[in-house]
């Protein structure tokens, strides 16, 4: 059978590839990127034949016209290229894909699928700093964390381990590595209810957000402007605390609370937390390790990154191959 070999979390923020130049010599960023580095590292170790990256959208592959709450590529996979992360066409494996999306149904999340799937730095950031030279091909999740009524975090959690149990019924030995990309916290410049935008700056996103499929280039400068110029609220606290309770493998904690509860915590931004939920859950809420943690106002984010060892079976060596 098919067995997940590596579980691992990171931050993102295309500020970290356009706004380089304004960290480059501070200690936060250098130790981010280093942890970038040491999780790409472990995965290169752990020799996985398929990557499941669990991210979200930014309103550039999804719209308000359809946004599932989640979604799995199963055949093209195109990226965005915002903010400096990979352009166009990615490696895949569609037949993968739709074995796992025919899985998961069985298992009991109905996931929506889509054949011609545009991501964005929501999982393309991962691909750029995570998956670089190592030449494995992707499976996108998409979870939906920014269009209300957002799933919720008990429904994400019984996604990862219907996850690992789609993933042990594939037939062979190959080996799979779930990526979670996204949060900790932070407090992104648009409405947390589409519904009930504030002032010029929001309602011209939920606009964007609702017409810009096929045109998404018409909106994008405002759309980057508004968040360059937005001022950052990093809730270090909680993210000490989040990366505390994965380390003890205790993120189950986290199963019962509601999107308002997390946007009280940890931000609007916050929300992306379901990837990592996803991530841990497939992985059994064994403890993981933190590699990294960088409070970085300059990118708007509490940026962290993690990995999580598989439990091995009596007599091995833990999460290794």
């Amino acid at each position: 059978m098919a067995s997940i070999v590596l579980g691992v979390g990171a931050s993102h923020s295309t500020l970290m590839n356009t706004h380089w130049d304004r960290v480059v010599h501070t200690d936060r960023a250098e130790a981010f990127r280093d942890g970038l580095a040491a999780a790409r590292a472990r995965i290169a170790e752990a020799r996985p034949d398929v990557v499941v990256v669990v991210g979200s959208n930014h309103f550039r592959g999804f719209w308000l016209d359809l946004i599932p709450s989640f979604t799995l590529g199963v055949g093209e996979v195109i990226a965005a290229g915002d903010g400096g992360t990979p352009e166009g066409p990615q490696r895949t494996d569609p037949g993968f894909a739709r074995t796992l999306a025919a899985g998961l149904v069985e298992a009991g999340t109905e996931v929506a699928i889509s054949a011609r799937l545009t991501i964005d730095h929501g999982q393309s950031h991962a691909v750029q700093w995570l998956l670089d030279g190592l030449d494995v091909p992707i499976v996108p999740l998409v979870v939906n964390v920014f269009a209300a009524p957002l799933p919720t975090m008990r429904r994400c959690v019984q996604l990862g381990a219907n996850l690992a149990a789609a993933i042990a019924r594939m037939p062979g030995e190959g080996r799979v590595a779930v990526v979670a990309s996204g949060g900790l916290s932070h407090r992104l410049p648009w409405p947390s209810d589409w519904t009930d935008p504030e002032g010029e700056d929001e309602e011209f996103l939920v606009e964007a957000w609702l017409n810009g499929r096929g045109q998404w280039t018409r909106y994008d400068r405002r759309r980057r402007e508004i968040i360059v110029a937005a001022q950052p609220t990093i809730f270090t606290g909680f993210d000490k605390s989040f990366l505390g309770d994965l380390e003890r493998g205790e993120l189950h904690r986290y199963a019962d609370l509601r999107s308002d509860e997390i946007e009280a915590r940890a931000g609007n931004g916050g929300q992306e937390l379901r990837t990592w939920m996803v991530m841990a859950s497939a992985l059994g809420f064994v403890p993981g390790r933190a590699l990294v943690y960088a409070p970085m106002p300059e990118w708007l984010t509490g940026m962290a990154a993690a990995v999580v060892e598989p439990a091995a079976p009596p007599g091995t060596e833990k999460g290794r191959p």
